[in-house]
């Protein structure tokens, strides 16, 4: 801890955006061994960072205290600042110390835990998709220190623009080593100023972890090399928008994949699972596109899907059934965009795969050739309906607490009605500020 001055305590609010406090290093030992006390209603505000006006989270019980524990990584060195300094991630807790069910890192272990009462763990790996751009004001291309020039757009696994960028990849890469974030291959996407990491595949928390904080890293470095990194869905109308992909598996209590029975079309629980996920997707949404910026992703032949549906090797469709040997059979869920928090995404869909596999229900019709042209239900395709769709749900239910959704409902209507007054220039500028 040589010559670290000062601590940050971070947590993840609805949002997933990091809330907390700055702190003397000395403050370190008595923030692990003990804990530190903030408001419940903080992991409850809108994008802006207001309180929620109908919250029971603030008047109703006084905006009361809750405790904040460290979670199981420790201090979490971060290399991006002027000076050294250490993150410590938290969760909350009642005053009790039960778990604070608002808790969107909560919502997740709640899922996992019904996932070992049956003696399966699901095993994850996400891909992240962001742009960087100029570091103030409304989304342009940032300028390449190769070529003192802004990045063109359709440079999909391009060499040069990444060679171009080697300063900030650098940084990023050790960064993650530092916060013990397993980055794996970066690469260009077909959007402007545009790419991918890929994280290695492990325990579904910790890499719930690992793709919130590597948000916080790529923007915390992307500054430092005068740039911007935004993880906001659709930063241009006429490129391509960011997603936030999933990759899972499920293992049993010896170790097995249960999504493999040795044929080429993957197990009955792997179809199970997917049946699950398409059940759900709609009235999911909400957590997939959160905001408002959200839904202009949703554009056929731009890379995101459209449809509800699912295939084989087939990227135009939501559902992916990647190739390969058959001991790495996997599901790919293709819908979230980059601004989703990833606790709640990856929560719905664990928590919808699971129930597929429960019902044993296996889905039938897996599609081939352009997913965007297929018959089938629509992906919701704007906020209003997606936040109406979510609140009426039943299925939601049996997923989520009942305070994170109402929590979530009340975020997101107040949110809707706040930006209803604004211009779509206004939104981009308050989205890529908090995304």
């Amino acid at each position: 801890m040589e010559n670290i001055k000062s601590i940050r305590t971070i947590i993840s609010d609805l949002n997933g955006i990091p809330r907390g406090k700055r702190l003397p290093i000395s403050h370190l030992d008595k923030i692990l061994e003990s804990g530190s006390r903030m408001p419940l209603s903080v992991l409850n505000l809108d994008l802006i960072g207001n309180d929620i006006e109908k919250s029971p989270l603030v008047f109703e019980s006084g905006d009361s205290d809750g405790n904040l524990y460290a979670t199981e990584r420790g201090p979490i060195k971060v290399t991006w600042l002027k000076k050294p300094t250490l993150y410590v991630q938290q969760e909350s807790f009642n005053e009790d110390n039960t778990p604070f069910e608002g808790d969107p890192r909560h919502a997740l272990s709640s899922i996992l835990k019904r996932y070992k009462n049956k003696q399966l763990t699901p095993v994850i790996s996400t891909e992240l998709e962001f742009c960087l751009t100029n570091s103030s004001g409304l989304p342009t291309p940032a300028i390449s220190p190769a070529t003192g020039k802004p990045m063109a757009g359709q440079e999909i696994l391009s060499l040069q623009e990444l060679d171009g960028l080697d300063g900030f990849f650098d940084d990023l890469y050790e960064a993650c080593e530092e916060m013990n974030i397993s980055a794996q291959a970066a690469l260009t996407e077909s959007g402007l100023g545009q790419f991918e990491i890929n994280l290695d595949h492990g325990d579904a928390l910790k890499i719930a972890d690992d793709t919130w904080l590597f948000r916080q890293a790529a923007r915390g470095v992307a500054l430092k090399h005068n740039m911007r990194a935004t993880f906001m869905a659709k930063p241009y109308d006429t490129e391509a928008g960011n997603g936030l992909h999933i990759h899972f598996s499920v293992l049993d209590n010896n170790g097995n994949n249960i999504f493999n029975d040795n044929s080429k079309t993957g197990s009955k629980q792997l179809k199970s699972a997917v049946s699950g996920c398409l059940d759900f997707m709609r009235d999911s949404t909400l957590i997939f596109a959160p905001n408002f910026n959200s839904y202009s992703r949703f554009t056929a032949g731009a890379h995101a899907p459209t449809i509800i549906n699912w295939g084989y090797e087939n990227r135009t469709t939501a559902i992916r059934i990647p190739g390969g040997i058959p001991s790495a059979r996997r599901i790919e869920h293709r819908v979230a965009g980059g601004d989703a928090n990833p606790y709640l995404m990856i929560a719905a869909i664990l928590g919808a795969a699971l129930t597929g596999m429960e019902g044993g229900k296996e889905a039938t019709n897996p599609i081939s050739g352009n997913g965007y042209e297929v018959k089938g239900t629509s992906i919701i395709n704007d906020w209003n309906s997606a936040i109406q769709c979510f609140s009426s749900s039943e299925k939601i239910k049996g997923i989520f607490d009942p305070l994170l959704i109402r929590s979530f409902i009340d975020c997101k209507t107040q949110e809707f009605n706040y930006f209803n007054t604004k211009s779509v220039d206004e939104i981009k500028q308050i989205t890529i500020n908090a995304i």
